[in-house]
């Protein structure tokens, strides 16, 4: 991991290779502490594998964990480049509570002022999720899906308490539909958007190391 040393590290997990270039063209300095982006490669399983390992082998267990990357939205009203940061995420085993979403929702609403920021429950999927499937996740309560959140914070909380959240980027929506990642407009907005999200996610880390009163 990079960054200064003898503090709580960041742990900032993605699925895809194009994630991960947008949130490390991010890096401009500023993190509190040392931290790492881990491409887990697609799905639940994936994720779940690769970030167990991962905290397995850091020397601290206090690590700090945010999922992100792109998600299809699933409320009306939603475009590409909007912001999705999760109070919870769910898939079939359970429900991870997210920590510090009012903390991200401010850096966030900061630093892309106009943006548009849902928060809500963010549902896992084992698949790419198309048509009826949308209207029945929202049906649950859902505002948006991605394959990897919901696995990603599992994993992270089994091996021990720590704080984890979860900072999509909507990539498509019920009207805007994407056939592939930056062959259209919205794919290219969605990249923008999270090449800017990281220092929200230093601001995020930074609030975890105050001291409580």
């Amino acid at each position: 991991m990079t960054g200064p040393q003898g503090s709580t590290p960041l742990l900032i997990a993605c699925a895809l290779g194009i994630e991960r270039l947008a949130l490390r063209g991010g890096s401009r300095g500023g993190a509190p502490g040392p931290f790492a982006v881990l491409r887990t490669g697609m799905g639940p399983e994936a994720a779940d594998y690769a970030v167990s390992r991962t905290l397995g082998e850091l020397p601290t267990r206090d690590a700090a964990v945010i999922a992100s990357g792109f998600c299809a939205g699933l409320a009306p009203g939603m475009h590409p480049g909007d912001l999705v940061v999760a109070e919870e995420t769910r898939d079939p085993r359970g429900i991870t509570p997210c920590v510090g979403t009012e903390t991200l929702v401010k850096a966030l609403s900061e630093i892309l002022p106009g943006r548009g920021i849902h928060t809500g429950p963010l549902t896992g999927s084992d698949h790419v999720v198309r048509g009826h499937e949308r209207e029945e996740l929202r049906a649950t309560g859902a505002i948006a899906v991605d394959m990897e959140s919901a696995a990603t914070l599992w994993s992270a909380v089994r091996t021990g308490p720590r704080p984890v959240a979860a900072v999509r980027v909507v990539v498509d929506a019920p009207e805007h539909e994407l056939v592939r990642i930056g062959t259209v407009r919205g794919g290219i907005s969605a990249f923008r958007v999270l090449r800017a999200v990281l220092p929200a996610f230093f601001e995020w880390h930074r609030s975890l190391l105050l001291p409580r009163r």
